[in-house]
């Protein structure tokens, strides 16, 4: 038996992703966004509200940058979605994140967040909110890569999203074999 919700936006998992941007003096800001993912083979998607401080930047700059969330991270990750920018200045600073300059971008690097999409915007939807970003580049620290050098997610432990119970959980344990392990039904 099935129980209907209606309409909800509830998927899993919903990332967390932080969003960070530079705006016009240099100064760096970033939010946490939930709504948002890989939009086509270069593309990220994100629903972001244009009052935010950090929607602002990325309108100026026309750059920025979308970490993965970490559990590590997990306390100032979420931080950055309940303070906001435009009320504190140094909300970047007070969450304990350090800014690098990207290479790629003029956008901010999170230091403390181990991967990061460097993207320059595409387009923004005032009326949808709908905002696609180009990904120049991927930028991931070396702690977080297998001796193969390919990105661990239990070395990342990306934390996602539970919008029915306003929580977060981690992932990261490996439970198949992707384009494998249905072969076994063919």
């Amino acid at each position: 038996m099935r129980k209907n919700f209606g309409a909800k936006t509830w998927l899993y998992p919903m990332p967390v992703l932080i969003v960070a941007a530079y705006d016009e003096a240099g100064v760096p800001n970033a939010m946490n966004a939930a709504w948002g993912g890989i939009h086509t083979d270069d593309m990220v998607g994100i629903c972001l509200s244009e009052g935010h401080k950090t929607t602002k930047n990325i309108l100026a700059k026309k750059a920025f940058t979308v970490s993965v969330g970490t559990l590590g991270r997990l306390v100032e990750c979420d931080y950055v979605g309940i303070a906001s920018g435009n009320k504190m200045p140094d909300k970047f600073a007070k969450a304990g994140f350090t800014a690098r300059r990207s290479e790629f971008v003029d956008a901010p690097i999170i230091e403390e967040l181990p991967m990061a999409l460097e993207c320059e915007l595409v387009s923004y939807d005032v009326e949808t909110n709908h905002m696609v970003g180009r990904i120049v580049n991927v930028s991931v620290d070396e702690n977080i890569l297998d001796q193969d050098g390919k990105i661990d997610a239990g070395l990342l432990q990306p934390i996602v999203y539970d919008p029915c119970r306003l929580e977060y959980r981690v992932l990261g344990e490996k439970v198949g074999k992707a384009f494998s392990d249905g072969k076994k039904l063919a």
